[in-house]
Parts: structure tokens; C-alpha cells; sequence
């Protein structure tokens, strides 16, 4: 694999890329696992099937692939065009026939690793446009690909929870989220995980302090869950959006 060659990034990338292809590996057994059928039943999105899910994941990769274009030839080549085209091509793969949808999740995830793996030492670094707008080194597209696969395999709904995820993408996403949330201002509660080594996340001084298991933190503060946590300020409160 070609990765930069700063010791630490070239080790940090190659955890990550392991971890996106682990989470592939994660959703494509939650999508076998799955009859056509079922494709058309709840995700736990809400207001989405899991049908729209797969081709919402499989859009995904097909985006951070463009990303990948983008840093091999320096022509800039944007994730979507628009918001209006992010979702016409998610509603596109959607009304594919099952079989179809399923080639195309296979498809997208196979061509995101070939360009991933085609790449120069040097294109790892190279600034693009994330999806929120805000230019970042082509690796860090590769977390934004590895929450994708681990979480949207959650919400296909069919028997994944949070306590599936690896400990070390559970950690990164908290960490993540309650870092987003302090950009915004909200700083006012503390998460602590009382079954790991990543204890704590957020101002330790917070009057708020929220309690759970790893997973069932992470669970709740993405949005998925609120069961399993426990709040000083009384009944647990939503987690506020993070992305």
C-alpha cells in the first residue's frame, strides 16, 4: 500500500484503511444477510428503508472514490455537485432491483479500494472538499468512509447494534462527535464509558455527566439510541446533532 511517509500517518492510515475495509466486510454480511424482501422494510433512519441505506452507502463510496480522482490528478472533482444531486443519485440506486442494488454496493465498495490502493505516497496529503464543505487531506476521507460502513450497518436493522463495533472506531466517533459539539459551543456535559480504557470524552468539570458502556455511549450520542445511558441532569437527554 502507498501511504505518506511520516512514520506515524503512514501508521495511522494504514489502521484506518483496515478498519474501513473491516466495516465493508461488516455491512456486506448485514446486506447478505438480508432478503429482498426485507430490503424494503425500516432502517432505523427514520423515513428511510433499508433499500435507501445500501444505495445511500453505495453513493458514498462513489463519492469519496471522486475525492480519490481528485487527489491522483489534481483536477478537482467534487463528492456531489449539489445536495440535489446527492440525493437524485441515492434515489436512483434505491429503485434498482434488488439484485442490481446489491451489485452496485458490491461494485462501488470494490472500486473505492482500487483507487485507494492506486495511489501515490504523495496523494494521501493532498487538501479536497469534504462533504460539510471544509478542505481536508485526502486520508481523512478514509474515516469519513470507515462511520459510514460500521454505523449504516446499524441501521439496516437487522440485528447489529453498537456493541458489534470495533472499541477503536467506537472511541474515534465519540471522540469526534463531542469534539463537534464543543466547535459549537456546547460543552456543558462530560460522557464517561464504564467498560474501557477511553474513559472519558468531553469537559470533565461538566454539571452534565452522561454514563453508559462504550457502545451504548456512542449509540446515543450518534443519534441511534437512548437506552443504556444514564445523565446526572435526570431523564437522558438527545444528543444534539453532530454532523
Amino acid at each position: 500500500m502507498n501511504a505518506p511517509h511520516d512514520p506515524f500517518e503512514l501508521s495511522a492510515l494504514r489502521l484506518t484503511l483496515d478498519l474501513a475495509r473491516r466495516g465493508t466486510e461488516f455491512f456486506g454480511r448485514g446486506l447478505q444477510g438480508l432478503t429482498d424482501d426485507e430490503l424494503d422494510g425500516d432502517s432505523l433512519l427514520p423515513g428511510w428503508t433499508r433499500r435507501q441505506v445500501v444505495a445511500h452507502v453505495a453513493s458514498n463510496a462513489r463519492a469519496i472514490g471522486r475525492l480519490a480522482q481528485w487527489a491522483d490528478t489534481g483536477a478537482e472533482t467534487v463528492m456531489y455537485a449539489s445536495m440535489e444531486a446527492r440525493n437524485a443519485e441515492i434515489t436512483a440506486g434505491s429503485i434498482l432491483s434488488s439484485d442490481a442494488l446489491r451489485e452496485s454496493w458490491a461494485d462501488s465498495a470494490t472500486d473505492l479500494d482500487r483507487r485507494w490502493l492506486a495511489l501515490a505516497d504523495d496523494r494521501w496529503v493532498v487538501p479536497v472538499r469534504n462533504g460539510q464543505g471544509a478542505m481536508v487531506p485526502l486520508r481523512d476521507t478514509v474515516w469519513m468512509r470507515t462511520r459510514e460502513l460500521w454505523i449504516h450497518a446499524v441501521d439496516l436493522n437487522h440485528g447489529a447494534g453498537f456493541r458489534d463495533l470495533p472499541e477503536e472506531v467506537l472511541d474515534r466517533l465519540l471522540g469526534e462527535i463531542v469534539g463537534a459539539w464543543a466547535s459549537r459551543g456546547d460543552m456543558g456535559r462530560r460522557l464517561t464509558a464504564t467498560d474501557s480504557t477511553h474513559t472519558g470524552y468531553g469537559d470533565p468539570d461538566a454539571l452534565d455527566q452522561v454514563t453508559g458502556s462504550l457502545a451504548d455511549l456512542a449509540a446515543w450520542a450518534a443519534g441511534r439510541a437512548r437506552s443504556g445511558v444514564t445523565s446526572d441532569a435526570g431523564a437522558t437527554p438527545v444528543a444534539a446533532r453532530w454532523l
